[in-house]
């Protein structure tokens, strides 16, 4: 046995390939990625090197680059005459304003788990009306759960800019608006799930819930691709796939520039609160259970999969999934093309809530 090495992959095997060269791709979405000519502005100044106020312009400009589908998504958008779809406008601790984009099963019967949904984006662009969030809220709301999609302040963006811990705030405000309104909205359990920068959210909201004394109010997390380590200027090789599949739609230097967006001071680069990937045993003791998915080919695979085993060591029920043959977020990305993957996705997550 120890004669056996195990062969390179992604960008241990070639460091010019793309994504789209990987053999380990789902040759459906490769077609896909393959008529993309970037997934994200270019940065090619290191981040390190770049001060707050540019990095800002960057997060601004990348918002502006990803928004310009939209329309052509919104137009394809799929009828979900099954869901009922309305808005909330609730008060925040910080005395803003929140929207709610609240998906319900037309024809509920008896109480049902309700999803709290944090949209991806790194803490910093992105926003819950993007198509793409819509489309997945409907598609669990369609499953047969009820969904609470939370806009909260993003770090930069036109939801910006509000750095850390504002984004927080509003996460955990939602929560507690969606706690008290059980009744109301007639629902069973509470789950909190996002994906990349939601999935940060997502997990630094039931950390924040229990330091302040409402764990009790979460019923579990499914945590999508977290984006959670904060160390992309300085990766450590604990993490293999930052390197492994560093520039696959996301890479170390954009992802550095974010981190600058979200916490301008660097104050808070070991705050579990911002970086759950920090958490202690201690942290995670008691949590509720957990999934947390990674996706294979993504750069963000192994500080997802460190957590997991963070939570694991601290007695935390907790289930780790792996959605092979996909990039950052492609379990949940692809629905038209990869349907399959999509709607286990889908079945996951609701089946998850269903469980608690």
């Amino acid at each position: 046995m120890s004669n056996i090495t195990p062969p390179p992959v992604g960008k241990f095997a070639n460091p010019d390939a793309t994504v789209v060269d990987d053999p380990r791709l789902d040759p459906r979405i490769k077609t896909v990625l393959a008529m993309v000519d970037s997934f994200a502005p270019g940065l090619d100044t290191p981040a390190l090197n770049i001060d707050y106020e540019t990095c800002l312009e960057y997060a601004n400009e990348f918002e502006r680059v990803a928004a310009l589908s939209h329309p052509d998504l919104l137009a394809n958008m799929p009828e979900f005459t099954n869901v009922n779809s309305s808005t909330e406008v609730i008060q925040g601790v910080d005395g803003n304003d929140i929207n709610l984009f609240i998906h319900r099963p037309a024809n509920m019967d008896g109480p049902l788990p309700c999803i709290v949904h944090i949209h991806g984006g790194g803490m910093v662009i992105m926003t819950a009306e993007d198509p793409n969030y819509i489309l997945w809220r409907n598609s669990l709301a369609d499953a047969g759960v009820v969904v609470v999609g939370a806009e909260y302040r993003n770090g930069g963006g036109r939801l910006g800019p509000h750095p850390f811990p504002a984004g927080l705030n509003d996460c955990a405000s939602a929560v507690k608006w969606v706690d008290q309104n059980r009744s109301s909205l007639n629902i069973s359990n509470i789950v909190i799930s996002g994906e990349s920068g939601g999935g940060n959210l997502s997990l630094a909201t039931t950390l924040q819930a229990k330091q302040d004394g409402w764990l009790d109010v979460i019923d579990g997390v499914y945590a999508m691709c977290p984006y959670i380590s904060g160390v992309y200027a300085n990766p450590p090789v604990e993490l293999p796939s930052l390197f492994e599949n560093d520039g696959y739609m996301l890479d170390m230097n954009t992802m550095s520039a974010l981190v600058t967006v979200y916490d301008p001071s660097g104050e808070n680069l070991e705050n579990p609160l911002a970086w759950p990937y920090y958490a202690t045993t201690e942290e995670l003791a008691g949590l509720p259970p957990h999934v947390i998915s990674v996706n294979e080919l993504d750069p963000l695979r192994d500080e997802g999969l460190a957590y997991y085993r963070k939570l694991l060591a601290a007695g935390v029920p907790t289930i780790g999934r792996t959605a092979h043959g996909t990039p950052h977020g492609g379990d949940a990305g692809f629905p038209d093309q990869a349907p399959e993957v999509y709607a286990d996705a889908v079945r996951a997550v609701t089946g998850f809530a269903g469980s608690l």
